[in-house]
């Protein structure tokens, strides 16, 4: 898309949209459209409302953003104007903003603006509408007006990215592919990028990693990229899950197999947040870890009973080969953890199906060790949309995961408390790092919406990273 503030010859042709406050709905319809009268019944300014009318010269659309919408009611109002009245938009549409429209809110309302073009239509002999050269006029009277919609446009780009990486299905999206994107962002000078294949990974001793992916044609690959800033205020270290595709291995999934795309959900968030914090140049030290791998079933794949070993040095119970998740993102921590020490930690994965029996589709888990880290997460994701909330890391759910014959085992397999005994055995390959924090994000990376017919990527923990980074800066 290309953008234009302000711009001096404004055609008349194109699509018009003005947001209306509905507490200010009588002065921004005198502002926008002068004397033409529009009954309250028509249109009031209503969250999730909108009223086309056909002026002297073309097509306006107001779109009703109730009283005091929140960034996520604010990007998904303006998501809806590409994705559902596409027919109306030809080389250009102009968004006319209120003067009453903060800075604060014109992000999401651009993120949204672009997210709207996005289609999973990937491989469709007719392709979605490509919208690169959609001419977009911005009217606001803020200044800097550019730079923020410069900073919208990587924040929606990097989201975009997460969508992909996990709308992409399975034979596109492996192992490799994960790593050659993280070579790609070094390629282009963000950051540095380092991918451990299997010779490498057993030199490093990531024997848990190694044998999820034992069972897969797709050699897996232990991905580590490094941004690093000139003033650094803290450094930050995440984890994300990468399994491109689930089978559930030996303990072969009964039901849902096919969503398995997903489970990567945690991967494709650290990955588009890496991209981010490069693009927007943001003062932090990051390092990033994405240990990606298929659990797949053939003669290799490794066994229920088997006892594995790990980075960290702890030998492994294998329970149940479905509960794979943990095992890499064990590697990765203690990796993480024993070879770059950041101040903070934080994973994110598609862990459990106990974290949506708890909370549904509406928040992630939440667990950490360390109190200002987990009120963080938790504001960060209030003010963007993306919510989580806390469980308890009691040490009495560690007895569930005692071994008989090992250190520890991967499942405790009882039909209780299955989110928080997932934490607790991740909790024991942060070598006690004092500011770890764990999102289990199964029951919001990969869901319904309104913008498509079948479930997609929703880039969870993209936005929660930026403003969670940025509220400490």
């Amino acid at each position: 898309m290309q953008f234009k503030t302000n711009p001096k010859n404004l055609s008349e042709s194109g699509l018009r949209v003005i947001p209306v406050f509905k507490n200010l709905r009588d002065e921004i319809l005198t502002q926008k459209i002068g004397n033409i009268k529009l009954s309250s019944s028509l249109f009031s300014g209503e969250k999730d409302s909108h009223y086309f009318f056909q002026s002297e010269k073309q097509l306006v659309l107001l779109l009703g953003l109730g009283e005091n919408p929140t960034y996520k009611e604010l990007e998904t109002s303006f998501r809806r104007i590409l994705s559902k009245h596409s027919s109306l938009i030809e080389k250009e549409i102009l968004l006319d903003f209120p003067q009453e429209l903060s800075p604060e809110q014109v992000e999401p309302t651009i993120v949204g603006f672009i997210l709207g073009g996005y289609s999973i239509g990937f491989y469709k002999k007719n392709q979605p509408r490509d919208y690169g050269k959609l001419k977009v006029g911005v009217l606001t009277s803020l200044e800097k007006s550019k730079s923020l919609i410069e900073r919208a446009e990587k924040i929606a780009s990097a989201k975009i990215e997460a969508f992909k990486l996990v709308d992409l299905p399975p034979n596109k999206i492996t192992p490799s592919n994960l790593a050659d994107w993280a070579k790609n962002l070094d390629k282009k000078g963000l950051l540095h990028t380092k991918v451990f294949d299997v010779k490498k990974a057993k030199s490093e001793g990531l024997e848990a990693f190694l044998a999820v992916g034992r069972g897969s044609a797709k050699e897996p690959k232990f991905i580590i990229l490094e941004y690093r800033s000139a003033n650094p205020k803290f450094h930050l270290g995440l984890v994300g899950k990468g399994v491109t595709f689930d089978t559930g291995g030996l303990n072969i999934k009964t039901q849902g197999m096919h969503h398995m795309k997903s489970d990567m959900g945690g991967a494709a968030a650290v990955l588009a947040t890496t991209q981010l914090i490069a693009d927007l140049k943001l003062p932090i030290n990051l390092t990033a870890i994405v240990p990606a791998v298929e659990n797949a079933i053939d003669k290799d794949a490794y066994l229920p009973s088997e006892v594995i070993g790990s980075h960290a040095g702890l030998s492994i119970e294998v329970v149940d080969t479905d509960a794979e998740g943990r095992l890499i993102l064990a590697d990765g921590l203690s990796y993480l953890v024993k070879n770059y020490n950041p101040d903070q930690v934080i994973d994110l994965a598609t862990l459990t199906g106990s974290s949506i029996g708890t909370f549904g589709y509406e928040c992630a888990a939440l667990f950490s060790n360390e109190g200002d880290l987990s009120h963080g997460l938790q504001k960060a994701g209030e003010e963007v949309g993306e919510k989580s909330w806390p469980l308890p890391l009691w040490d009495s759910y560690a007895k569930e995961m005692d071994s008989e014959i090992a250190d520890i085992k991967n499942y405790h397999g009882k039909p209780f408390a299955g989110a928080i005994t997932a934490a607790k055995f991740l909790q024991a390959f942060t070598h006690e790092h004092p500011a770890w924090a764990h999102l289990d994000i199964a029951g919001v990376a990969f869901s319904d919406s309104e913008f498509s017919k079948t479930k997609t990527g929703t880039a969870y923990g993209v936005s929660l990273l930026l403003k969670f980074i940025e509220n400490q800066l």
